[in-house]
């Protein structure tokens, strides 16, 4: 009888331990969010098409950025970022520049945490 309850026991401590590992896709986290409204999957890091000069490098930057923070698990903030900050444009660049980089950076952030992280600004 002991030899029984030994090998049962064996067998319980070997089924336990299976069914405590935990699956791969538990731990791959959640799927990505979709693609952000009006811009295709391929496509959503394109500037619209009424975006143009340093507004429209402004709003790739800001892209970037965004995806460079979100890579490397940082909080939102446009201004945070270095490009933004002190654009390599010229001075009577700088606004337009600045504005598409925010404009930019929060389609990033939309669309990588899927709208759910804070607003940058």
């Amino acid at each position: 009888m002991n030899k029984y309850i030994k090998k049962f026991s064996i067998a319980v401590l070997a089924a336990g331990m299976f069914f405590s590992i935990p699956r791969t896709h538990a731990l791959q986290g959640p799927p990505p969010p979709p693609p952000y409204p009006g811009y295709g999957h391929e496509q959503w890091a394109g500037p619209p098409p009424e975006i143009q000069g340093a507004e429209r490098q402004g709003f790739h930057d800001g892209i970037e950025g965004a995806r460079r923070d979100y890579e490397n698990h940082r909080p939102p903030s446009v201004d945070n970022r270095d490009e933004y900050r002190h654009p390599n444009v010229p001075g009577r660049d700088r606004h337009a520049y600045r504005q598409g980089f925010r404009r930019g950076y929060q389609v990033g952030v939309d669309h990588l945490m899927g709208a759910r992280g804070p607003r940058p600004y």
